[in-house]
C-alpha cells in the first residue's frame, strides 16, 4: 500500500480496551484502506484501561500499522490508595456528590487541577519526541488526534507547530462543557487552564470533526476553523440471529451513571406493576454494563429489585446479542443542558438491532432527532412520565401479541463504512 496516503492516528482506546471509546477509530481504521487510505495507528503500550474486552483485537484491520509508545499514567499512584475507586474514576463513574467519601473529592480534585487536560497528559513530551523523528522518517503530512483524553489534542498541537502537518481533532466528547466536568472541584486558574487549551486546540487545528451538531455549534463561537460533523454508527456484526427474550425485557446496555437516574422511568415501571398483574409476570429489567450503586438502590426504592437481572459487564459481542434479543431498549442521558450534544455510540447500535428504544434525555437534544427521524423509538423528556407509561404499555400489549418490532428508515447514512467515506473525503480534500 506504498502509493497510497498515510494518516496517522493518535488514540488512546484501542484494544484490547472495551467501553465506547474504542468503538468509533477501530471501525474508521478497519474502512479507510478500502479508500485508499494506510492508516498508521499510536497507542499507549502499556495503558490503564477501565474495561478490557480482548474480543476486539480481532477486529484490528490488518493493514493497519500499530506503533506503540510507553506511557506513564498518574492512576498506578493513586491507585496505590483505593484501586477500586480510581478505576470507577477513570472510567467516568463518579460518584453523587453528597455520597462522596473524603478519598472520593481529594481523587477528584487532584484529577481535575493537577492533572491537566487529563491524567494522560505525561504522555505528551514523550510522544511528540517519538512521532517527530517518525513523521519525518515515513513522510507523513496528516495526522488525528482522538480525545477523549484531550492531553492527545496537545501532541497534535505541538506536531503541528514543529512540522506543519495537517491536523484533525476529533471530539468523540466536548471538552470543558461536558458534564462531568463540575464535578472535578476545579480552581479557578485550573478552569482557566482547561479553556486556554481548548481554545488553542480548537484555533490551531486545521480541521474539527465533532460527533454531533450541538457540540459544533458551541465549538463555532470559540473558532472560525473548518467543523465536520461525522456521528458514530453501526458496524456490520456477525452475529447469529438472537431467539427473543420470553420475559417482556426493558434492556439497558452501557455505564448507568448516577446522574442518568430515569425516576419517571422507576415510577411508571412501579404503576405497571401495581395496576396490571399480567405485566407483572412477565416484566424484567436487565441490567448490562456497569451500574452505579445510586441507580441500584433507586431502582430498590421503587421496589423493582425483584424484577432486575444484573449481568454487569459482557463483551461487546454479548452485548450486541443482547441488543437483538431483548424486547425494548432504554437509552438514558442525563437531564441537563451539558448532554444535549451527547449521541451514545451505542444508539447506532441500538437502531439496528429491530428492537423499539425507549430514550429519556434533555429537551432538544441531538439524539432524539435521529430516533425519531429513523423511527427507531420514542424520546422522552424527564418530564413526560404519563406519556411514557402509556408508550410502555403500548409495547407490553404488542410483545403479548407478538408482533413487537421496530419499523427502522434511513440508517444506511449511519453505517462504518459510509461514514469512513465521509472521514476519507476530508483526509483527501
Amino acid at each position: 500500500m506504498s502509493e497510497h496516503k498515510k494518516v496517522l492516528i493518535i488514540t488512546y482506546y484501542w484494544p484490547p480496551a472495551g467501553g465506547p471509546g474504542v468503538q468509533r477509530w477501530l471501525k474508521f481504521v478497519k474502512y479507510l484502506p478500502d479508500f485508499d487510505i494506510q492508516p498508521i495507528v499510536y497507542v499507549p503500550e502499556n495503558p490503564t484501561y477501565p474495561i478490557i474486552d480482548s474480543g476486539l483485537e480481532s477486529e484490528v484491520s490488518h493493514e493497519a500499522i500499530i506503533l506503540k509508545n510507553r506511557i506513564r499514567e498518574p492512576y498506578g499512584f493513586a491507585s496505590f490508595f483505593s484501586k477500586n475507586k480510581t478505576k470507577k474514576i477513570s472510567s467516568g463513574i463518579i460518584p453523587n456528590r453528597k455520597k462522596q467519601s473524603f478519598l472520593e473529592r481529594t481523587l477528584l480534585w487532584i484529577r481535575g487541577n493537577l492533572f491537566i487536560p487529563d491524567a494522560r497528559f505525561l504522555w505528551v513530551k514523550p510522544s511528540v519526541t517519538y512521532l517527530r523523528k517518525y513523521i519525518i522518517e515515513n513522510n507523513i503530512d496528516t495526522i488525528v488526534t482522538s480525545g477523549p483524553p484531550h492531553s492527545l489534542h496537545l501532541i497534535g498541537l505541538q506536531l503541528k507547530k514543529d512540522l506543519g502537518v495537517k491536523w484533525f481533532a476529533d471530539f468523540r466528547d466536548p471538552w470543558t462543557t461536558i458534564g462531568y466536568h463540575k464535578a472535578l472541584k476545579l480552581s479557578s486558574y485550573a478552569e482557566k487552564r482547561h479553556k486556554a487549551l481548548e481554545k488553542e486546540v480548537l484555533t490551531s487545528a486545521d480541521t474539527i470533526i465533532v460527533t454531533s451538531k450541538t457540540t459544533k455549534a458551541e465549538f463555532e463561537t470559540l473558532t472560525s476553523q473548518p467543523i465536520e460533523v461525522i456521528t458514530n454508527g453501526y458496524d456490520v456484526e456477525k452475529i447469529e440471529k438472537q431467539v427473543l427474550d420470553e420475559k417482556f425485557t426493558l434492556a439497558h446496555i452501557g455505564s448507568f451513571l448516577s446522574d442518568r437516574n430515569p425516576r419517571i422511568l422507576w415510577k411508571a415501571l412501579k404503576e405497571l406493576l401495581k395496576e396490571n398483574p399480567d405485566f407483572k409476570t412477565d416484566f424484567q429489567l436487565k441490567l448490562i454494563g456497569a451500574t452505579s450503586q445510586e441507580v441500584l438502590d433507586t431502582i430498590s426504592e421503587f421496589g423493582l429489585t425483584p424484577y432486575v437481572n444484573n449481568l454487569g459487564y459482557v463483551s461487546h459481542q454479548e452485548a450486541v446479542a443482547h441488543q437483538r434479543k431483548s424486547q425494548v431498549l432504554l437509552l438514558i442521558e442525563i437531564d441537563s443542558d451539558e448532554t444535549k450534544s451527547i449521541i451514545p455510540g451505542k444508539l447506532f447500535e441500538y437502531m439496528v438491532s429491530e428492537r423499539p428504544i425507549i430514550a429519556i434525555g434533555p429537551k432538544d437534544s441531538d439524539f432524539a432527532e435521529i430516533i425519531t427521524s429513523t423511527n427507531t423509538g420514542v424520546f422522552f423528556t424527564y418530564d413526560e412520565k404519563e406519556r411514557l407509561k402509556t408508550q410502555l404499555l403500548k409495547y407490553y400489549q404488542e410483545y403479548r401479541q407478538q408482533n413487537l418490532k421496530a419499523h427502522a428508515i434511513g440508517l444506511q447514512q449511519y453505517s462504518r463504512k459510509n461514514l469512513t467515506q465521509q472521514l476519507a473525503k476530508l483526509i483527501t480534500s
